[in-house]
């Protein structure tokens, strides 16, 4: 009995275990987006599990594969263009020797890039690079940073990019801009060796110059990524997530860098293969892992920017058309009692914020109002409409809640599929009594509707919003 006894004890403690670890693959893939608490773990988590969750759906490696091909189209024009620049003001040299401190894993391929520009620049002066050359050039750096602002406006779901000109004044300014800061950068970097040594005339300092170097370069390719998340997407990116996203693919450049550097001797064998040719191989690589990397961040930081609009999102997928059409009647209430009142419009994402109703559900409810023409956007510098002021558009002094629904109901195609009414007209006439009913028995005009709102207080625990059985 003793033995039956432990063997039953034992296969308890499994099932409670099984379950347990079910339980807590459920939270983690599920369960955690219906959990209001704002503690680190739980942001935390969020932000792991829409990182991996958009990796997969954004099909990151074929973007990648595609910006890699476009480098390689872009790689003697850009370098072209950049010493053109620095051979004008006499620091070419300055500029190679900067290129290759920067990226010292791509040495050989510099030096044979820098071989293809010196041809490209001769015939450029010798008078055959003319009209169409130049057309070139222009198009594959303009096309190499469009598609990398296509991808970043992928992953941040932004529909709609720079406007063509803008992309042309704002690329050509980058490509400008960016040898004078590299050789900026070198006479900075002499600058402050000098300096130091003058100011601290220690025998350490000068063991302790090439790591505070080092360091700093570190420190400057965090915030060049931090940058570039900041600035390509054509949308409003906050400086934190963008800080997170930047230190961790910066960090996991300068390791790829080490990993390139101190493996190119252990690949000696792709000499006998692709001779001359043997760096091919290499660089694709190693473009490929950079691009895919950058991708990687940019789903990072859009991650941890917009966790808190997948809250509820398996809740909001099964949302009833009652519960809807409430909170939509209560977004219209707040828009209107706002402007009956004079004060600031609010925007959606302030609306989510301050109602603590998901923004994955006040976004499409304010399409649908602007839809039904009861709000407006009003113009902002922001191209995210999340972000727009909104106001009523139409007279809301005599409107009423049974009006608001009717416009909702009614908005949209209807009447597109042939003989309906005329098969189901029974159908037809209780829908329509049933929508006159609702609009002329709800008589409460909507600026009346939040005056008996409540003020609720933050949920706590696992305290969830969307609590309605509507």
């Amino acid at each position: 009995m003793s033995e039956k006894s432990n063997t039953t004890k034992q296969e308890s403690r499994i099932s409670m275990l099984i379950n347990r670890c079910i339980g807590i693959w459920n939270y983690c893939t599920s369960g955690v987006w219906n959990d209001s608490r704002k503690t680190w773990q739980v942001n935390l988590l969020k932000t792991i599990n829409l990182s991996v969750s958009s990796f997969l759906s954004h099909d990151l490696q074929s973007r990648a594969c595609a910006l890699t091909y476009r480098t390689l189209l872009a790689l003697v024009p850009a370098l072209a263009l950049l010493l053109a620049i620095g051979r004008g003001f006499g620091l070419q040299q300055i500029l190679q020797d900067q290129l290759i401190k920067y990226f010292p894993s791509q040495h050989t391929v510099l030096n044979a890039a820098f071989g293809f520009v010196d041809s490209y620049l001769k015939e450029a002066s010798g008078g055959v690079f003319v009209g169409i050359g130049i057309v070139f050039l222009l198009w594959t750096l303009i096309s190499l940073l469009s598609s990398v602002e296509d991808c970043f406006n992928n992953i941040w779901q932004i529909v709609r990019g720079r406007l063509f000109w803008r992309k042309v004044t704002d690329y050509l300014a980058i490509f400008l801009i960016l040898p004078v800061i590299m050789i900026c950068a070198s006479g900075l970097q002499l600058f402050m060796t000098t300096s130091l040594k003058t100011l601290l005339p220690y025998d350490f300092i000068d063991s302790a110059l090439p790591v505070l170097l080092d360091c700093l370069s570190i420190v400057l390719t965090w915030l060049f990524f931090a940058g570039s998340y900041m600035l390509i997407p054509n949308t409003k990116v906050k400086p934190i997530p963008a800080i997170i996203a930047g230190v961790a693919v910066g960090s996991a450049y300068q390791i790829l860098q080490w990993l390139f550097v101190s493996g190119q001797m252990y690949v000696a064998k792709y000499n006998a293969i692709y001779g001359s040719f043997s760096f091919l191989p290499l660089l694709l690589l190693w473009l490929q892992l950079v691009w895919l990397f950058t991708l990687i961040g940019g789903v990072l930081c859009y991650a941890s920017q917009n966790i808190s609009e997948y809250n509820f999102s398996e809740k909001i997928n099964r949302i009833s058309t009652n519960y809807r059409l409430q909170i939509a009647i209560v977004i219209m209430g707040i828009i209107s009692k706002r402007f009956y009142e004079e004060k600031q419009p609010v925007s959606a994402s302030e609306i989510s914020q301050t109602y603590a109703i998901p923004i994955n559900l006040v976004r499409p409810l304010v399409a649908k109002l602007n839809a039904a023409k009861l709000v407006n956007y009003l113009q902002s510098d922001d191209n995210d409409l999340t972000n727009h002021p909104l106001q009523p558009a139409l007279e809301i002094t005599d409107l009423t809640v049974g009006e608001v629904a009717d416009r909702l109901f009614n908005t949209g195609e209807s009447g597109f599929i042939e003989e309906f009414n005329s098969r189901f007209p029974e159908v037809s006439a209780i829908a329509s009594k049933y929508l006159n009913i609702m609009k002329t028995s709800s008589d409460t005009p909507i600026i009346r509707l939040m005056e008996t709102e409540i003020p609720s207080s933050q949920p706590t625990g696992n305290q969830t919003t969307l609590t309605s059985k509507s």
